[in-house]
């Protein structure tokens, strides 16, 4: 079969950034990028499912039940772990029987860890840690979407990956997320040429964006990072919500294997 091509090709330009009628699910959800994917696919039209691992859960029922009350959309909260094959596939079949229409139409693989150790002291423990969730967690969250992709025809996964993937960053040492991000990426190109009949998959690499790592860097290291920005400025979260909704909607249609880096300028210098 060929690419999905969506039926409302001639349609206002706006109404096709909708997501009306669809469902989502986010992994790494509750805070940072991920909650603003949440509250971004709520606010474009979809019920989306908040999937975390670890942080508190009164806090991340409280932040769901926000974006629930400000859009209008249904905002469900999932416990899961990326890095367990079964579990991650139990909870999206799960999120897909959940809802009205049976179906879970977008998912974003936006799980991710980063440690900053010296190559040599790399130990097994902690060499797979970060993988264990940036590489792995992301394969077992795409295979899992992938066969409710192809039973019902039509999905769409969005993997967040890292302008990490493209250079090496200074002055920190963090070779095991870089690996793993630019994994992350020729797995989305790999998937996108396996899946065309049934799905797209596309990346999106963030610079960096005002999160709570970025808040506990010493001081010094933000300054060397801002002298190599071009736009002079950490990003804001919530400047990443259109670039996922375009990947989420029919806007994107003809888009798959694709990696769009955000990042102020960033990677060109």
């Amino acid at each position: 079969m060929p690419l999905y091509q969506p039926a409302g090709l001639n349609a206002p330009v706006l109404s096709q950034f909708s997501l009306q009628g669809k469902t989502a699910a986010v992994t790494g959800g509750a805070r940072g990028i991920g909650l603003e994917i949440v509250r971004a696919l709520a606010e474009a039209g979809a019920d989306v499912a908040l999937i975390y691992a670890s942080s508190p859960e009164d806090e991340v029922r409280s932040a769901a039940s926000q974006i629930s009350a400000c859009t209008g959309q249904r905002v469900t909260v999932f416990q899961s772990d990326v890095t367990s094959r079964t579990r991650i596939a139990d909870t999206l079949e799960q999120i897909a029987s959940a809802h009205e229409n049976g179906r879970l139409d977008i998912v974003v693989a936006n799980a991710g860890i980063c440690s900053n150790i010296a190559s040599l002291e790399y130990d097994e423990s902690s060499w797979q840690r970060d993988n264990a969730v940036n590489y792995d967690g992301v394969m077992w969250t795409a295979q899992a979407a992938g066969k409710i992709f192809k039973r019902q025809g039509t999905g769409n996964l969005i993997i967040t990956a890292s302008v990490s993937s493209i250079l090496v960053n200074m002055p920190q040492t963090q070779a095991a997320y870089n690996a793993s991000k630019a994994a992350v990426v020729h797995l989305a190109k790999s998937l996108a040429v396996e899946w065309v009949d049934f799905a797209r998959v596309n990346c999106i690499s963030p610079g960096f964006i005002m999160t709570e790592m970025i808040t506990q860097q010493p001081k010094e290291r933000v300054q060397k990072w801002m002298a190599m920005i071009p736009g002079g400025r950490i990003c804001d979260a919530a400047e990443l919500k259109g670039a996922y909704v375009f990947l989420a909607s029919d806007c994107s249609s003809y888009m798959t294997g694709a990696n769009l880096v955000i990042d102020g300028g960033y990677t060109l210098t």
